[in-house]
């Protein structure tokens, strides 16, 4: 039976024709797979299955996933985040899991904390992304004390939030980049029109819930939610996740938007 693999004209560069013609015809295509991205299995035979090629500074990986997931594509990485992504060990948690990196935000460097979590909008539940800096972002040049993170991220296409009752609007050229069941990174579009580079970059890559997986197989999308630093925190369970965002719309001080996982077409 004819495999029903994809390996784009991306990754065939990567790999070399005389690769990827042997991953097309079976030799070297595995007979099943864990879904790199919502982690589910699947068979190559009668599963649509794209081939997804990790590559570090040092490291290629090349990995497997469903093509409803994701499209088969090359995807960059830190070199410790493949190592991350190899072990591909994740744990879950009934509660919002949180990270932190030091990332270059609009308006300079910053330490964004991120807490990945289940919201209910319109009576389904939605994997989301909440984002909060440790400290004010101040616009590039400018002298004061001043906060700017939601309007240079409205700047970048974010929508303020008065309520949730409604999914944000899509956010072309931004994605979110989940690989082996796990958090990596928020990927915006790169200068003058090259790839997509990191907007937060995990230190290790961040475990989601099998809730959250499942959702985002689901949606196809995770909802992206910022808010200036001291609006959210970190809540330990998602009912006070979903009450410090309601608080935070209620004040102005959120905006939202969704995106797909990463690779897949901007809306």
């Amino acid at each position: 039976m004819p495999r029903m693999l994809d390996v784009s004209d991306e990754v065939r560069a990567e790999i070399g024709d005389e690769e990827a013609d042997r991953l097309l015809v079976g030799e070297d295509a595995p007979r099943s797979y864990d879904c790199t991205s919502c982690r589910t299995p699947g068979d190559p035979e009668n599963d649509r299955t794209s081939t997804v090629l990790f590559v570090g500074e040092e490291t290629a990986v090349l990995a497997f996933a469903h093509a409803t997931c994701i499209p088969s594509q090359v995807v960059s990485v830190s070199e410790e985040q493949l190592q991350g992504a190899v072990r591909s060990i994740t744990g879950d948690s009934p509660a919002p899991v949180a990270g932190e990196a030091p990332k270059n935000v609009p308006g300079g460097q910053a330490v964004l904390g991120i807490t990945s979590g289940l919201i209910l909008i319109g009576g389904e539940l939605h994997p989301a992304l909440v984002v909060e800096p440790t400290t004010p972002i101040a616009r590039p040049g400018s002298d004061g004390p001043g906060d700017d993170f939601l309007p240079l991220l409205i700047e970048q296409g974010f929508i303020p939030v008065t309520d949730l009752s409604e999914v944000p609007a899509p956010l072309s050229g931004w994605s979110v980049l989940l690989a082996a069941g796990q958090l990596h990174a928020v990927l915006q579009p790169g200068p003058e029109g090259g790839g997509q580079v990191a907007w937060w970059q995990a230190h290790q890559a961040l475990s989601v819930t099998d809730g959250w997986r499942a959702a985002v197989n689901k949606t196809q999308r995770v909802l992206v939610f910022a808010a200036p630093v001291g609006s959210i925190g970190q809540q330990p369970r998602e009912d006070l996740l979903r009450e410090a965002l309601d608080k935070a719309a209620a004040g102005g001080k959120l905006v939202a938007a969704s995106m797909p996982l990463a690779g897949t077409p901007g809306v």
